[in-house]
């Protein structure tokens, strides 16, 4: 989850298309912090880490939603869209068939969990569903923890390229380069994801995936944090990023990140 985090909180001067369209920029500032990327993202990773892993769909679902409500109302101007905040207010929430990318970045946590890629992309299925039901946000977190998955589990690039564009039907043949002139402010999975990947795809290391992503613009905290997730599971983090991203988490966060780490026995 840390790979998230850290694109989202490096991401966040640059959203709305506030960047210069280049990977020469100071990784932290005075306008970086976290947004709701970092806040769902931990939400989902307590829910995952309080049910037992045969825990029945709907077990886990429930778990997503009570978690997810209880971060969102914790930290209410985090950035949530219109709709995500209707629903964080709503006395029983729906899904609300959204393809946005918020289902993709808030994935990570089930890519780390959980031990077999059928698992992964069924819980990954399971929190995109609570409130972004529309086949295309499931597809976008269904690809995001599948990616990391893979490059978790020793894939190389060519592999999980291969297998995002056969399985998901994202085509990934454009570069960074292609990307960049035209791409603008746009919060749809169709729009990000393939985009956040590529941007893993042609990185070099952790903090060049990040710089990579960063550069091409538009949502710009959300898909660093969707490709920086891929990252960590590719590149691992360096140490002195992590310990700079932990300082800009309240305790209260920084504490559900520790308690995915034990887990994870790191």
């Amino acid at each position: 989850m840390l790979g998230a985090i850290l694109g989202d909180i490096i991401g966040s001067p640059y959203e709305f298309d506030m960047g210069s369209k280049s990977k020469v920029f100071p990784l932290f500032s005075e306008r970086s912090a976290f947004t709701d990327d970092t806040v769902m993202t931990l939400a989902v990773g307590a829910a995952l880490l309080d049910v037992p892993p045969d825990a029945s769909d709907e077990r886990i679902k429930k778990q997503i939603v009570h978690h997810m409500r209880e971060f969102g109302k914790r930290y209410p101007r985090a950035g949530y869209g219109v709709r995500f905040s209707q629903w964080l207010a709503a006395q029983d929430p729906k899904p609300y068939n959204s393809y946005g990318n918020g289902s993709a970045m808030r994935v990570s946590a089930a890519a780390w969990l959980y031990e077999d890629l059928e698992t992964v992309r069924r819980v990954a299925r399971l929190s995109a569903a609570v409130t972004h039901n529309h086949s295309e946000g499931i597809k976008g977190a269904e690809a995001v923890a599948s990616a990391i998955f893979l490059a978790r589990t020793g894939c190389s690039k060519a592999k999980i390229k291969e297998y995002i564009e056969k399985t998901f039907q994202y085509v990934l043949d454009r570069t960074c380069d292609e990307i960049r002139p035209d791409y603008h402010h746009v919060e749809s999975c169709m729009e990000t994801v393939p985009e956040a990947v590529t941007a893993f795809l042609e990185g070099r290391d952790f903090e060049d995936v990040i710089r990579t992503a960063v550069s091409l613009g538009g949502d710009c905290d959300t898909l660093t944090a969707i490709a920086g997730s891929i990252a960590e599971g590719y590149y691992g983090i360096p140490e002195e990023l992590s310990l700079v991203c932990r300082k800009y988490l309240p305790s209260d966060l920084l504490c559900v990140l520790e308690r995915f780490e034990i887990c994870q026995g790191r």
